[in-house]
């Protein structure tokens, strides 16, 4: 059985806790998309952490945990992440890599950061991790997968032609420091180094672990409002946020996703430019985003404050759609119990009209915020563990959201531990 947790907005749900405690009963989990540009937190007996690459089921010693081929694989990033979380006293995870995987080269992070700069007050907002360059090359298949690692003369010629390209690049457009093409060369040698005692037929590896019955959870990254097709675009990210990507991602047939359990945050936040359209300034924000999160909205791997924002019903219900969500996991809900009363954005308005339904960049650019006010409940919720015992108005605005989704609300999440969890 093939189970797939995916965000519903622009990321940073909570998607790392949930899939850490549904790991537990998870045979393998998969990341399939994404890369090392953000950040998924994780709080559990042995500390915080904020992973990057490696799946959330790295703390489940059961688990395999695999880097799938829809990955844009930062090596060094991923080695880093494991030592690390052994040096603070994590059994090794159990960690596979799809020979398909391909990688994220160091020029990547350079001409994120180069396009950037040239793009000055125009700019995407972006994590400079290499992304949209990873992606560019791979569909322009001058990218490198892993496997290539380990055929040295091939590599050797490939990157030649491949940096005569980027020179060209650096030398006109950005007027930066040229590519060394030895230097390129010996720095992938030690990447296949190592890589090479993780890598896998990631193709046989999932035909025989369906074949076999084994529980299996993809792990997205970001949401559905930063998908390069269903989202903000063109503020989204490079590579699909949907579970639909994930049978790609990870190398199973589409049919084989029987459960898309959609994270979805009790309010708002983004990180990056583009269009927020429940978005709110000053104290307020402050706020909310001092008390929001497991310590604060800031990004996990950007460390910037999150920009902050009210529920967002329009968007959350179009999230759901395009992820053909089959339950959601309601995260963070214990974060709004100090309001007396919580504004949430039940739709649009958009030249006049006020319309339900998310709309096109254009469109939503232009769009204000339609509020209704729910009443709070003033009161810390945070070690409860039966929804019945939540307060009334708490569930209140839980039924309130599932009816505005149009799908069943199944886990709550009531703090940040792996035990704050209430089975809906």
């Amino acid at each position: 059985m093939v189970k797939a947790i995916v965000g519903a907005n622009w990321g940073d749900e909570g998607k790392g806790k949930i899939t850490d405690m549904l790991a537990a009963d998870s045979d393998i989990v998969i990341r399939f998309q994404g890369g090392a540009n953000a950040g998924h937190t994780i709080i559990n007996e042995y500390g915080k952490f904020a992973l990057h690459l490696l799946p959330s089921g790295s703390f489940n010693q059961n688990v395999t945990n695999m880097i799938g081929n829809g990955v844009a694989l930062d090596i060094p990033e991923l080695i880093k992440e494991i030592d690390e979380v052994v040096k603070r006293g994590v059994p090794k995870p159990n960690i596979v890599v799809s020979e398909r995987t391909q990688v994220l080269m160091p020029y990547h992070k350079l001409f994120d950061q180069y396009e950037e700069e040239r793009l000055s007050d125009r700019q995407f907002g972006s994590t400079k991790s290499g992304i949209a360059p990873f992606f560019s090359d791979k569909f322009s298949k001058i990218g490198f997968q892993v496997w290539e690692l380990f055929e040295p003369e091939r590599l050797k010629e490939k990157i030649k032609n491949v940096v005569e390209v980027k020179n060209l690049m650096l030398e006109h457009i950005y007027h930066k420091p040229l590519l060394d093409a030895d230097e390129l060369f010996n720095t992938l040698m030690e990447y296949a180094d190592m890589i090479k005692p993780y890598v896998i037929d990631s193709v046989a590896f999932m035909h025989n672990a369906i074949k076999e019955g084994k529980k299996i959870l993809l792990e997205g990254q970001l949401g559905s409002l930063k998908d390069p097709d269903f989202g903000i675009y063109p503020m989204t990210t490079s590579s699909s946020t949907l579970a639909g990507y994930g049978a790609v991602g990870a190398g199973i047939p589409p049919y084989e996703i029987t459960d898309i359990i959609t994270v979805v945050k009790a309010y708002s936040s983004a990180v990056g430019a583009g269009a927020f359209v429940s978005e709110i300034f000053g104290e307020e924000a402050d706020e909310l985003r001092r008390r929001g999160g497991d310590g604060g909205e800031f990004g996990a791997t950007t460390g910037r404050p999150r920009r902050m924002g009210w529920f967002d019903c329009v968007a959350s219900r179009y999230g759901c759609r395009v992820q053909g969500t089959t339950q959601v996991a309601f995260t963070v809900l214990d974060v709004l119990g100090y309001l007396d009363e919580i504004p949430v954005c039940v739709g649009y308005e958009v030249d006049g009209e006020v319309i339900r339904d998310f709309p096109t960049t254009n469109k939503l650019e232009r769009a204000k915020p339609v509020l209704k006010v729910l009443p709070g409940w003033k009161t810390d919720i945070r070690g409860i563990k039966k929804y019945e015992d939540l307060p009334e108005n708490c569930r209140k605005y839980i039924e309130f959201v599932e009816k505005e989704l149009e799908v069943p609300i199944k886990i709550v999440s009531n703090g940040p531990s792996r035990e704050d969890i209430i089975l809906k």
